[in-house]
């Protein structure tokens, strides 16, 4: 018997079949959940627009990070999360409407946070959903491919993904069935910081820093600057200057905690 989280899901999306099309994957895996999979509830939360702590309110608290996290991380869990579903799919309209209401300071990071929503305000649906599919899938392959080994090696299923699965191994972090994604792909990664900047995964306060700095780092600001610096699409110019931003606050923080 499904549960009310994952009914009000499929609600929202119109049905098993949509739910499964948003979120990538095949519609028997979704007719098999009696609940949101928890490595899955922040993609449905992005394709439907039902908040995390409905979806699987055993995981999730109003504050949307379990455990005892402050509030620095409780927003960087966040921020990863945010950038992991844009990045996985083109937001719904539930999301944008979301993202209109953004608001920031005159940080850099506050500004690029209230230019997206500036971005999201002016967007309609049809519009993102052109971009995210000229941008990321495109007729045979998109503008940019969002993955660790073609960045950094110009091939795909390269050896950084073999290092990276070296790397979650441990952590007991490992693909699931009917995602094809290979775990190198952007959204995956930046979905795996979420969960250990909330502290979702049983890892030691080593892995996270570890991660970032040998998986994302190297490759993935360029990614960002690449959509920012597109001049065919709009609103995900705008994510790529909230990613690229906030990997700089990223990695000047890792720098100063030495």
């Amino acid at each position: 018997m499904r549960d009310s989280g994952l009914s009000d899901a499929i609600k929202a999306a119109g049905g098993v079949t949509e739910l499964a099309r948003r979120v990538g994957i095949a519609q028997p895996s979704v007719s098999n959940w009696d609940r949101v999979p928890a490595d899955r509830v922040l993609a449905v939360e992005a394709a439907t627009g039902i908040p995390r702590v409905r979806l699987r309110p055993d995981l999730y608290s109003e504050g949307f990070v379990a455990g005892d996290v402050d509030d620095i991380d409780s927003d960087r869990a966040q921020e990863y999360a945010l950038l992991s579903a844009l990045l996985a799919r083109a937001p719904s309209q539930a999301l944008l409407s979301q993202l209109a209401e953004l608001r920031g300071d005159a940080s850099p990071l506050g500004l690029a946070h209230a230019a997206l929503g500036e971005a999201a305000k002016a967007a309609n649906v049809t519009q993102v959903e052109r971009e995210f599919f000229d941008l990321f899938i495109g007729l045979g392959r998109g503008e940019l491919l969002p993955y660790a080994s073609y960045y950094l090696t110009g091939f795909l299923n390269e050896r950084p993904l073999a290092r990276l699965r070296e790397d979650l191994a441990p952590l007991g972090i490992e693909r699931v069935d009917g995602n094809y994604e290979p775990e190198d792909h952007a959204a995956t990664l930046c979905e795996i910081m979420a969960g250990l900047a909330g502290r979702r995964f049983p890892a030691p306060d080593s892995a996270e820093r570890k991660l970032f700095e040998k998986h994302i780092a190297p490759w993935m600001g360029r990614l960002f600057a690449d959509m920012e610096r597109n001049e065919g699409v709009k609103f995900y110019r705008h994510v790529g200057t909230l990613g690229r931003v906030f990997l700089e606050v990223e990695t000047e923080a890792f720098a100063l905690a030495d």
